[in-house]
């Protein structure tokens, strides 16, 4: 077995722990592993940061022989002294497959897990959003912390790290499919953009995600003095303010935003343009007595019952991965200038 101190004691190791963001020595911390590099260096640094590591492979079933994958992973905890946990979810092949295995994966692992997402990463996420129409917090892709604490790393570091370190990564061929919008990023369109660019991208636009970060902590800051459900208050604050008061009451502090048609409709309804309006999740917003509220929508709505209504779904107004905004603080009747 490997210990902390022999970690610790290697030049490599030292030099990537500067740049990560581990939590404090002694944390437990439960570490999301595929068995790929990214997630094979995530163990082997998290160790090195004296957390109490629990390695956990989730096997999708998606491929034959994939279950084992779990074997590589088991190995590598057990040779850095961590703890080790196999999961079993069954995704079936089809549409968004990447959304439903991401969101089986996250409902197994649990909140605060940490994932191996690298600057490479960041990079492609900001595009990926960038495409999908994403405003502010789309754009700042994932933050830095105990849950993606190699942000701050190349994806060639990783790599690097494993051999250094006698591990022997497996390949994920799903991460060469075309079907998925992130493998042609990461393949086509950020090498296209550092062509285009005559530089490497992925630092500028992990810098950039970095910025607006502290951007989209601030609004999210100052929508919180806006009680959502206030329509008065709503139509009179500003509308990058209202917009990010609504995203965050529809999330429901859930991973995925709602988009920016529904939130632009739920503004109707607030300023007396609409009576009412459906949302995802099979609900609508409606206005009494001056406040807003979410209630089903009736079983045979099957569109938006104010006239004039934008088709949905429309452009996402967030991030597929990263966590979604808290709900606001309630403090009704705020004016503003």
């Amino acid at each position: 077995m490997v210990s902390r101190s022999a970690l610790t004691a290697d030049p490599m190791v030292a030099d990537l722990m500067s740049r990560c963001a581990y939590p404090a020595p002694g944390s437990a911390l439960v570490c999301g592993v595929s068995g790929g590099a990214d997630s094979l260096a995530l163990l082997v640094l998290a160790v090195a940061a004296g957390c109490e590591v629990t390695a956990v492979h989730v096997d999708h079933g998606l491929r034959p022989g994939s279950d084992a994958e779990a074997g590589v992973v088991a190995d590598a905890a057990r040779k850095f002294g961590a703890r080790f946990r196999a999961e079993r979810v069954a995704v079936g092949d089809g549409p968004n497959l990447e959304a439903r295995s991401r969101h089986a994966r996250r409902v197994v692992l649990g909140p605060g897990t940490a994932t191996g997402h690298t600057m490479d990463d960041q990079a492609e996420t900001v595009l990926v959003n960038l495409l999908r129409g994403a405003g502010v917090h789309g754009l700042a892709g994932m933050r830095s912390g105990s849950d993606h604490p190699l942000l701050g790393l190349r994806r060639a570091e990783t790599v690097a790290l494993c051999e250094h370190m006698g591990l022997l990564p497996f390949h994920d061929p799903s991460n060469d499919d075309p079907r998925f919008v992130r493998n042609r990023v990461r393949h086509e369109l950020v090498p296209l953009c550092s062509a285009i660019a005559g530089r490497d991208m992925a630092p500028v636009l992990a810098r950039q995600a970095g910025a607006l970060a502290g951007d989209a902590v601030v609004l999210d800051a100052i929508a919180g003095l806006v009680d959502p459900e206030d329509a008065r208050a709503l139509a009179a604050a500003p509308g990058v303010v209202a917009r990010r008061g609504v995203r965050a009451w529809l999330s429901g502090g859930g991973p995925y935003p709602p988009s920016l048609d529904a939130v632009e409709r739920v503004l109707a309804v607030a300023r007396h343009q609409r009576l009412a309006t459906q949302v995802p999740g099979g609900r609508r917003v409606v206005r009494r007595g001056g406040r807003l509220a979410l209630a089903p929508a009736p079983a045979d709505m099957g569109s938006d019952p104010s006239p004039g209504a934008d088709p949905e779904p429309g452009p996402a107004f967030g991030p597929e991965p990263g966590p979604a905004s808290g709900g606001p603080s309630s403090r009704s009747g705020t004016v503003w200038p």
